[in-house]
């Protein structure tokens, strides 16, 4: 039924009242379409059940003794990672997967701007850990070391010290902000990388709204009202597209701003934004975000901020109360320990270097994927995969397959994939899109979006909460009840 009700929310809830269908009259449809999704998902499902056990490997008789697993990181490749050795798991009954994780939910980052934007709740873009991956066992803990002499990974848990054992170990350990030292922005700045960001950014424009709202300055009411954003790709250019359709979509509430009044400032280091898109998208994207009134600053970064203002590096500063960072991130640091715990070594300054079959270089049983690896990429000769969630994802499927490959004896695979494409929402009903080469602008790539990150959510009860979020936003205000304190937390680690 979810695949009928994903139907009519791509093909008639969302074309139709675009090209001004009334919303009410529509919704007799919904019985048709929840019928026909009722006959075609159990078929679906059970085409792609088939489909997953074929590829799955034939017994390699009795296998080793009981071996343990340690997967550090529950992001995309941490938890594919992790579904793939429960779908091993027929043929490998003596493996010992645990995953290890400082949040107990996947987050499902492609709609965070949206939580930030009020168009989605919070909760319905995370996805519990133990529901995602029932049979490895879960541990809520902070990684503090890896011992790879002694094969152990230092944990804290609350107050609580602790080693866990394997004989296995993948890094899915993500990435964190990278502010690069610059003055006052690691302080100042709000980011977009957590649930926790995602609320906090919403409520921090709302509590920016309230201000200006009853600010007789004219010079600190614009102040209030100017939000900059910092860094032009994906993340940054869907950041200020989200936060400028929320601003606009509220201000009947406050009768004392004037829709002209919000100031919305991109700044990108280089000469276009977006570009991971071609010179075509990438010039739509411009000239739709140029046409609602958001400011481009490109050939330009941010060299500091405060409280007040922010200093970009021609000398310009712009007076503003708000800074989004989304100008790149750095690997999690992975520190590596010695016996007695003393810190020996630390790769986490850079990306941890890996073969082409995903194991660490120089060590047989440590093995990295995702944001903080650096995986050779055999589709570009020469180059290394990009930090998205559809290689992460693939990579954690890849090195499930290749421990078990080394655990009994067989020859593990290079990692091997060419992305499938990119996809941006750009705010009311638009978006850029490029997918397999077909490039794609407007209402129909909003649509793809729409749909492909939909079908892509885990869960279908996820997916179901999600559409219910949407057809609200069609027929009601977005909230902009306050829900968090304006306190300003340091960023945590992307797993």
């Amino acid at each position: 039924m979810c695949i009928g009700v994903l139907v009519w929310a791509i093909l008639v809830l969302t074309l139709l009242p675009a090209l001004g269908a009334s919303v009410a009259a529509l919704f007799p449809t919904l019985l048709g379409a929840l019928c026909a999704g009722g006959v075609v998902g159990p078929g679906v499902q059970a085409a792609l059940r088939a489909g997953r056990s074929r590829r799955l490997p034939v017994a390699a008789g009795a296998g080793p003794g009981r071996r343990r697993v340690v997967i550090l990181g529950g992001g995309f490749g941490g938890v594919s990672a992790a579904k793939r050795f429960e779908q091993l798991l027929p043929w490998t009954p003596w493996l010992d997967v645990t995953l290890v994780s400082q949040r107990n939910y996947l987050l499902f980052t492609p709609m965070l701007a949206e939580v930030a934007a009020g168009s989605v709740e919070a909760g319905n873009v995370g996805v519990p850990l133990r529901a995602a991956c029932p049979r490895t066992r879960f541990r809520r803990a902070e990684v503090l070391g890896v011992d790879p002499d002694r094969k152990v990974v230092h944990l804290r848990r609350g107050d609580a010290l602790e080693t866990l054992p394997y004989d296995h170990l993948v890094l899915a350990l993500g990435a964190v902000p990278n502010f690069r030292n610059l003055p006052g922005v690691a302080t100042s700045a709000l980011t977009l990388a957590t649930l926790e960001d995602a609320r906090r950014l919403r409520d921090h424009v709302l509590g920016r709204l309230e201000q200006a709202d009853h600010e007789p300055d004219p010079a600190e009411r614009r102040r209030w009202l100017t939000f900059v954003v910092a860094g032009g790709g994906f993340a940054g250019t869907e950041a200020v597209a989200s936060l400028f359709d929320l601003v606009h979509s509220v201000l009947r509430y406050f009768p004392h701003v004037r829709a002209s009044e919000p100031r919305f400032i991109l700044v990108h280091s280089r000469d276009r934004i977006l570009p991971e898109l071609g010179d075509r998208l990438a010039g739509y994207a411009s000239g739709k975000l140029v046409g609602r009134g958001i400011e481009l600053r490109l050939g330009v970064t941010v060299a500091g901020a405060d409280a007040d203002g922010v200093e970009l590096s021609d000398g310009e500063r712009v007076a503003a109360r708000t800074l989004v960072w989304a100008a790149g991130t750095r690997p999690s640091p992975v520190p590596v320990v010695g016996p007695e715990g003393g810190r020996r070594a630390d790769p986490g300054q850079g990306a941890v270097p890996v073969e082409r079959t995903l194991r660490v270089r120089g060590r047989r049983d440590i093995w990295a994927v995702g944001d903080c690896a650096r995986v050779p990429d055999l589709a570009r000769p020469g180059t290394t995969c990009p930090p998205t969630a559809q290689h992460a994802v693939r990579q954690g499927r890849a090195v499930a397959d290749n421990v078990v490959a080394a655990l009994t004896g067989a020859a593990p695979e290079p990692f091997r994939f060419h992305g499938l494409g990119f996809l941006v929402p750009l705010g009311r009903q638009s978006a850029a899109a490029e997918l397999r080469g077909m490039r794609f602008s407007g209402l129909p790539a909003w649509l793809l979006w729409r749909g492909i990150y939909l079908w892509k959510l885990p869960g279908p009860q996820k997916r179901l909460r999600v559409l219910l979020d949407w057809t609200i936003e069609l027929l009601f205000p977005r909230d902009i009840a306050l829900t968090t304190s304006e306190r300003h937390q340091a960023p945590q680690a992307v797993e």
